[in-house]
């Protein structure tokens, strides 16, 4: 049997007409496709529907750590590949892991649970050379995994061992800059309360920084152009890390109003 039709991709939607069809077409080996919708009312329902292999549930949007676990609890499959709608696996990445599962079925040791794959950052389609976004578990056991919040997003929690993947996730996301804008403001109230709520010693190195300096701004502006080689990509790689500092600027003004008000 073809490893990859041990997989149930799972993704979450919301007004992602402008993505979910690159998204449904990296994933044409799948046999089953889980969509969780939190209230879509542009195409994306439609252009669900369209393909007989993706079953949408319906579900009224609360935390991305409780979205992603109901959506663990409508698989059955032994092996889960959790997607945002604006993902895009490559054949490449596919044969990569059809290879790492049939071969993790040979194995004489116990397998990992789960592996991360990295991301490489598209801008109007074409992939940057770097990103600051870290490699993610998005490949585990279903029976291994559990999401957790954590801040604007979630982390999995896996019981077992990790391993890694090469080949990356395309991150493309074409939705207006409107929407994009919008989305930020929203998820970084919920990343101030983390940082303002997490005592500094449990943070991350980055997150030490966001809480205790004004020059996370310019740092992220020195790692997407120079570090992540953005400077090579052109306009797409200004593009990319103008908004990765503006992201860093907001969070940075909202901490500081945030401690000034003292605001719990």
């Amino acid at each position: 049997m073809d490893p990859l039709a041990s997989i149930t991709p799972l993704i979450l939607t919301y007004n992602e007409e402008a993505n979910i069809g690159r998204t449904l077409a990296g994933l044409v080996w799948a046999q089953r496709i889980v969509a969780i919708d939190s209230g879509s009312t542009d195409r994306t329902l439609e252009l669900l529907a369209a393909d007989p292999r993706v079953e949408v549930i319906h579900r009224p949007f609360d935390t991305h750590g409780q979205q992603w676990n109901f959506a663990l609890a409508q698989v059955s499959s032994p092996w889960v590949l959790s997607l945002d709608a604006d993902y895009v696996v490559t054949d490449r990445l596919a044969e990569e892991i059809r290879r790492v599962l049939a071969a993790s079925d040979r194995a004489p040791q116990p397998p990992p649970a789960g592996y991360a794959i990295p991301f490489r950052y598209c801008v109007h389609g074409r992939p940057l050379r770097g990103t600051v976004l870290p490699p993610r578990i998005a490949l585990f056991r279903r029976n291994a995994g559990r999401y957790v919040d954590d801040g604007h997003t979630q982390d999995l929690v896996l019981q077992g061992a990790c391993g890694a993947l090469k080949e990356p996730i395309l991150h493309d996301d074409r939705k207006p800059l409107s929407r994009w804008l919008w989305a930020q403001e929203r998820y970084l109230r919920l990343e101030v309360a983390k940082l303002r709520a997490t005592p500094r010693r449990r943070l991350s190195r980055a997150d030490r920084l966001r809480r205790g300096s004004i020059l996370s701004p310019v740092a992220v502006l020195v790692v997407c152009l120079a570090v992540k080689g953005g400077l090579l990509d052109g306009w797409r790689g200004w593009f990319y890390a103008l908004q990765r500092t503006y992201v860093e600027l907001l969070l940075c003004l909202m901490l500081i109003d945030a401690d000034l008000r003292g605001e719990r």
